[in-house]
């Protein structure tokens, strides 16, 4: 059973949020309990303040614990400073009101954090993937999820270029998992492309996902969001898999954009939250479908300044390229991630490589204060961003220029008989 509030026409306030958490609650027997929150980093648009506060209200007091795990996956960890930021607390909140509450960051590259869970067999894989993978892989999480009676994923859902639609299990792979698993199924979802995923319920990457979920051998619970911007539409209550369904599907309806030709330009803003390209290659994913072949996508935000913190060494070593690129020659590359390697594919987006030629279908582009020779060696465009006008974009679709606000949320495709150019 899925609870559920969806604003009819508009948008749900604080006290709805804070109402419906509280009811979600008021029948759970959780008194005496262990209880661990899993939660979005600074990525993911989300109310996570009015959620903070409406899930202390509800649980604290009851349960014998209420702790917080950020799902930063593969993201650099959040200091004090910023966590107090995504919760919408003060220093002194923290230490003394919700003092009793610890709240952590994934650690995914210290072993010492994680634990074995279980193993995906090569049969497994090769079944979930129609044959496209066939190796085992082990699963492993952060052990803090074994420590407590139940855990509850709070998150929003958006299209999403490797799963197919972010939340639910999502959050625990690759949210709070080892690497060896997110390696997997980000490749397998670079295998299957952006194209064929991004907004796509069903996947075999989310059949990854809910199978490795499955082996997480605690209660769990799920508060699945679809936020527009900084406003909430709907909050869904339920298992991971019921209220990911629900909430996906609405999502389908509020953050796909159909436009009915391809545009030669298209300027992608980046919003203040994605601060490296690892994110901000969102821009792409999200943009993809409608880029005109030989057309141009620039990621815009001159306060974008890294390639990416964690894993910018790796980048470099391999650049962008086409996925064929790097399957055609996968001697060359099987000692690098396969989460690398899917980013790499997902930013460059599609196109071929033959006879050691590689054709990108559309060029990507960086506005932003990365220096013009690393965009270069990463074999990516570079525009100075004090060059860019938006406005030189603005209401200029019919002449084949798009301009995207906030861009890397919203997906957008064409609309039937829209195709490429």
């Amino acid at each position: 059973m899925v609870l559920q509030h969806i604003s009819q026409d508009g948008y749900l306030s604080d006290s709805d949020l804070e109402t419906f958490v509280a009811r979600a609650w008021a029948d759970e027997a959780i008194d005496g309990k262990r209880i661990l929150f899993i939660i979005p980093d600074q990525t993911r648009s989300m109310p996570m303040p009015q959620l903070f506060r409406a899930l202390h209200g509800a649980v604290h007091g009851r349960a014998a614990r209420m702790d917080y795990l950020i799902a930063l996956g593969t993201h650099p960890p959040m200091t004090d400073i910023m966590i107090e930021q995504l919760l919408g607390i003060t220093p002194e909140e923290r230490h003394g009101r919700y003092g009793d509450i610890g709240i952590y960051n994934h650690a995914w590259q210290n072993p010492e954090a994680l634990a074995r869970i279980g193993t995906l067999s090569e049969e497994d894989i090769a079944s979930i993937s129609g044959g496209l993978m066939g190796q085992s892989v082990d699963v492993t999480i952060n052990k803090r999820v074994l420590d407590y009676d139940l855990v509850c994923i709070v998150g929003p859902v958006f299209p999403h270029e490797v799963v197919g639609f972010s939340g639910g299990n999502k959050y625990f792979f690759p949210g709070v998992s080892g690497a060896d698993i997110l390696n997997l199924f980000h490749w397998l979802g670079a295998l299957i492309t952006n194209y064929s995923i991004n907004g796509t319920k069903h996947t075999p990457v989310r059949a990854v996902v809910d199978r490795a979920a499955a082996l997480i051998p605690v209660e769990k619970r799920c508060f699945c969001l679809n936020v527009i911007g900084k406003n909430t539409k709907a909050i869904y209550y339920g298992s991971p898999e019921a209220a990911w369904s629900e909430a996906a599907d609405l999502s389908a309806q509020t953050h796909i954009i159909y436009k009915p030709h391809p545009f030669q330009s298209v300027l992608a803003m980046a919003p203040p939250m994605y601060d490296e390209i690892w994110v901000a290659g969102k821009c792409m994913y999200k943009l993809e479908p409608v880029v005109a072949d030989g057309g141009e996508l620039i990621i815009y935000g001159k306060h974008i300044r890294e390639v990416s913190v964690t894993h910018g060494k790796l980048i470099a070593q391999v650049g962008y390229h086409v996925r064929d690129y790097f399957l055609k020659q996968m001697d060359q590359f099987a000692h690098i991630p396969g989460g690398i390697l899917a980013h790499s594919t997902h930013v460059r987006g599609m196109g071929t490589f033959e006879n050691g030629v590689e054709r990108p279908r559309v060029q990507v582009t960086l506005a932003t204060a990365i220096p013009e020779a690393e965009c270069r060696a990463i074999n990516l465009g570079y525009r100075d961003p004090d060059s860019i006008n938006p406005d030189d974009w603005r209401d200029r679709e019919e002449e084949g220029l798009l301009l995207v606000p906030n861009a890397g949320e919203i997906l957008y495709r064409l609309t039937a008989g829209g195709a490429a150019e």
